[in-house]
């Protein structure tokens, strides 16, 4: 047996290597593809009656990647958005395979020609500045965390960051003299500047003052940095507080990816341009901001109102139907 027809050294060297290296991919992003081969190897090993390490590279054939498709979306009940992240990992180490191996080079289409499943398009949710408002007034700026956990929604709202970026961001990424700024290390380890507001800068000064600059900004109970869950959970639980006085919260999903979208479509509705609103957010392309151009039913209604239908004909009076529409309609 060839070392190149096992798959664990090609696996190894994928994820170690490939990814680390080679693509230099965000941490997430390695995680995410790492975990769609924690839960592929199992599989496929189960149905080719064969141990994870004695797997060959052809016993993921296509068909088998297609049943493990339907086994995420019917028996874990994942969404196509997720299963769709996981073919991408299927695809990408196919792909890494097939340009090392000119002999895996047949297998390499065959797994690549699985499709995609094309996702009905969700709806972009986002606050208005009143549910903003009151999310905001949920913490007890009086003790030390409530007044973390203010600190840290503010900042979600103010920059349009990410979980994962308020949770790494680091005392000496904040500049909070007369011009405050903020520079956050996004997706793709690219940086990007955001201004502050005065107001946030204040409320953030008290969290690094007694902290190096290498130190975490935000920080738990404990004074352990904060992951992104534990940020996650501070949005969740006081919106669910703010849900109890504002009716219209009760059926959102708010998170702070919600927060990063509110940001963009005040943004938007205040006159700023979408490709500024880009750079703010750290998008790679325009096209990932122009929905926020289609979502915002505020400016859709002003655009509405503009419409000048002064001169349209009144509408006519509805008919009464005739002797013969009557007879028909008293017969079915």
């Amino acid at each position: 047996m060839r070392d190149t027809a096992v798959l664990g050294p090609w696996v190894r060297r994928f994820l170690l290597e490939h990814l680390v290296a080679e693509r230099n991919l965000a941490r997430n992003t390695q995680v995410s593809y790492r975990d769609s081969l924690t839960l592929l190897l199992p599989f496929v090993g189960h149905h080719a009656k064969s141990d994870v390490d004695r797997l060959l590279v052809e016993d993921i054939s296509a068909d088998r990647v297609r049943a493990f498709l339907e086994h995420l979306e019917h028996d874990r009940q994942c969404a196509v958005l997720t299963r769709n992240h996981r073919l991408a990992a299927i695809h990408s180490l196919a792909r890494y395979i097939g340009a090392r191996s000119p002999e895996h080079a047949a297998w390499c289409a065959q797994v690549r020609s699985v499709p995609f499943k094309k996702a009905s398009k969700t709806v972009v949710g986002y606050l208005d500045k009143p549910e903003v408002d009151a999310l905001l007034r949920v913490p007890d700026q009086q003790t030390v965390l409530g007044a973390r956990d203010y600190a840290l929604m503010l900042f979600l709202y103010n920059s349009g960051a990410r979980a994962d970026e308020a949770a790494s961001l680091r005392a000496c990424n904040l500049q909070l003299g007369t011009s405050p700024s903020v520079r956050i290390l996004g997706k793709g380890n690219k940086w990007r500047v955001c201004p502050l507001w005065p107001k946030t800068a204040v409320v953030l000064r008290p969290l690094i003052r007694d902290q190096g600059l290498e130190d975490r900004v935000f920080r738990g109970r404990t004074g352990e940095p904060m992951t992104r869950f534990g940020v996650h959970r501070v949005v969740t639980v006081c919106a669910e507080l703010a849900a109890q006085r504002v009716p219209s919260m009760r059926d959102k999903r708010i998170s702070p990816h919600i927060l990063r979208h509110t940001t963009a479509v005040h943004l938007l509705r205040s006159g700023v341009d979408l490709n500024t609103i880009r750079a703010w957010l750290g998008h790679v392309s325009l096209d990932t901001t122009n929905v926020y151009a289609e979502v915002d039913l505020e400016m859709k209604a002003k655009a509405l109102a503009s419409v000048d239908i002064s001169g349209l004909p009144a509408a006519s009076r509805q008919r009464k139907p005739t002797a013969s529409v009557m007879d028909f309609m008293r017969n079915l």
